[in-house]
């Protein structure tokens, strides 16, 4: 008979992505008795964080920034003056996020690198888990069309309005680009992996070119789980179906590796979305149920659906609801700790 220890351990979970998804995931996952590691992106070259990079030649913070807030215990003040973003015009600062500026700041004034830097926020910010750059350098997003044709950088890729084929990343210097041993060390010993929610070419993939990420997913024991989008999107994933997602994840790391999929079959109401607001989305995601299971794929489908500020996005709790029973975790099961 197990111990109370035992029966009660922590399950272990790794998030991988980037995106305005991963955050909303995290929050959830938060209310939760997980031991969460949150492996970001380092390939964003858009807003704030692409100005930052571009100036201090630091890893772009912003998606870094959001998980930390996310998993945060400081009071909401707090986390509210680390996300506050200057105003148009106030010039000098224009567009810029305080938490970008002082991650960059950490960053520089340390001279250890972003990931030390970012454990050392953990700290200060009361971080419950592990926030985790997937490389200690900045690196750089290529993307071949299905034309034939190549471009360099996350912006150019999005706006290029073509059919990507395959992406994968450089770092500046030419070296191969690699994760550090912690990432690593998460990913050997999760009970889980989580991909997703986020856009398949800029956020998750981005993460799992890094080579030891994706031989590391690879050889995994725990369950990789891919939380599919609920809509497609412009210059990514226009008429992709949930089976062509997971092709595209399995075709960049040579095998069938996806062991989950969570679908969402709640229909998005006609008219509901601002699509000047949300101009990158275009159509709800099709489901191919067969093409999933072809691929060795098993199907949780249900409403993971959360209709707010006229925009369409996954519901964090349902989500995590689900990837709690997939651990073997009662919903009742709640950290104590959480407020």
């Amino acid at each position: 008979m197990k111990s109370n220890c035992q029966r009660r351990k922590r399950p272990r979970i790794v998030v991988i992505g980037g995106g305005t998804g991963l955050p909303v995931l995290l929050k959830s996952l938060r209310k939760r008795d997980a031991d969460i590691s949150a492996v970001v992106t380092v390939a964003d070259d858009g807003g704030s964080s692409g100005v930052i990079r571009d100036y201090i030649n630091v890893v772009p913070p912003g998606d870094i920034r959001n998980c930390l807030v996310a998993l945060s215990n400081l009071p909401e003040f707090e986390k509210k003056i680390f996300q506050y973003r200057f105003k148009s015009e106030d010039k000098f600062f224009s567009g810029h996020a305080i938490g970008n500026l002082i991650i960059a700041a950490i960053s520089e004034m340390e001279d250890e690198g972003i990931f030390t830097a970012v454990q050392l926020l953990s700290e200060m910010m009361k971080v419950d888990g592990h926030v985790y750059p997937a490389a200690e350098e900045a690196l750089t997003l290529n993307a071949e069309f299905a034309d034939g044709t190549t471009v360099a950088g996350e912006a150019e890729i999005t706006h290029a309005d073509k059919m990507i084929k395959r992406v994968w990343v450089t770092a500046n210097d030419g070296s191969e680009p690699q994760a550090m041993p912690e990432v690593i060390q998460a990913i050997e010993e999760a009970d889980q992996i989580v991909l997703g929610p986020g856009s398949l070419f800029t956020s998750i993939l981005p993460n799992l070119m890094i080579k030891n990420v994706g031989q590391a997913v690879c050889q995994t024991e725990a369950e990789v789980v891919y939380i599919c989008n609920i809509m497609t999107q412009l210059g990514e994933t226009e008429h992709f179906t949930d089976a062509d997602h997971v092709r595209v994840l399995n075709s960049h790391l040579g095998q069938n590796f996806i062991d989950t999929v969570l679908v969402n079959t709640e229909p998005v109401p006609q008219d509901y979305m601002d699509r000047q607001k949300y101009d990158e989305y275009l159509y709800q995601v099709k489901y191919d149920f067969k093409g999933l299971r072809a691929q060795g794929c098993r199907v949780i489908s249900d409403n993971f659906l959360q209709l707010r500020d006229k925009g369409v996005f996954h519901n964090g709790d349902q989500v995590v609801d689900e990837l709690m029973r997939l651990t073997g975790r009662p919903l009742s099961w709640r950290s104590d700790n959480f407020n």
